[in-house]
């Protein structure tokens, strides 16, 4: 079966969020997929099965330790490999267990994914995971997954070091840092950071899911529907957002690192 390497979130080799995309030819068992995961060494190995007679793909998403509800990148991956490859030339729709989610791509070969709202309550960060971040929150909310830390500054997001082996300790899928971006940084609204040690990702380098609780929270407060995020990792990327009720369209570009074909 054929399998990929595509960086997501970007247009540039070597920049964005890797993540693996196997095209399963017959369904598979979790434990295998599991294993791919953790050979591939991606956040996440997205796995795509199905799609005959215009039928939604079955998509699944694993780190390299367990499988995960949504996934950004990884859903931007499978979409470029299905649109990259011709298998697809129209809307693509992926059968997921966050349901059914529509993707498009425009005429410039951007990619728009419709993905869930998570939207954020407030709340008074335990004191664990305000310790392992060593940040000075100005706000903080949680969602079904994640908590949301916001900081007063980009340069606080950048100086951010978690102490990772106490912020598995807390009880969420990962935790985002996040703060108004610099007047200079042109075109982008908002930073942020994902940390995820709990499933075995220490800090994400673009985080599409995230970004579902990021554009409603800053498009509350910056008076636009339509905003742009920058993730501030290592390797770093851009996530166009556009709120629309309890939808958030998320959008951005992806590259094809390398492509085989899987002997296991």
């Amino acid at each position: 079966m054929l399998v990929y390497t595509v960086d997501s979130f970007t247009d540039e080799f070597f920049k964005g969020n890797p993540a693996g995309v196997c095209v399963l030819g017959n369904p598979v068992p979790d434990a295998w997929m599991q294993s791919v995961a953790a050979e591939m060494r991606h956040s996440e190995t997205a796995f795509l099965l199905g799609g005959e007679d215009g039928s939604p793909y079955s998509l699944r998403w694993f780190t390299p330790v367990t499988e995960v509800a949504l996934c950004g990148h990884a859903t931007l991956a499978a979409a470029h490999v299905l649109y990259s490859t011709g298998t697809v030339r129209e809307t693509l729709e992926f059968s997921t267990k966050s349901g059914i989610l529509s993707v498009t791509r425009d005429k410039s070969g951007l990619i728009n994914m419709d993905f869930p709202a998570k939207l954020l309550q407030e709340v008074g960060p335990p004191p664990p995971l305000i310790a392992a971040l060593g940040v000075k929150p100005v706000w903080a909310g949680k969602n079904v997954w994640d908590y949301l830390v916001e900081v007063e500054s980009e340069d606080a997001v950048v100086e951010a070091a978690p102490d990772f082996r106490a912020l598995e300790q807390v009880e969420a899928r990962g935790v985002i840092v996040t703060a108004r971006a610099k007047g200079s940084r042109t075109g982008v609204d908002y930073v942020s950071r994902f940390f995820a040690p709990k499933v075995g990702v220490p800090e994400d380098p673009v985080t599409g899911s995230a970004h579902c609780a990021l554009a409603p929270y800053w498009a509350s407060k910056l008076g636009s529907d339509t905003l742009v995020g920058a993730q501030l990792s290592q390797r770093g990327g851009v996530v166009r957002t556009t709120v629309r009720g309890d939808r958030v369209e998320l959008a951005g570009r992806a590259v094809t690192v390398l492509s085989g074909e899987l002997h296991a």
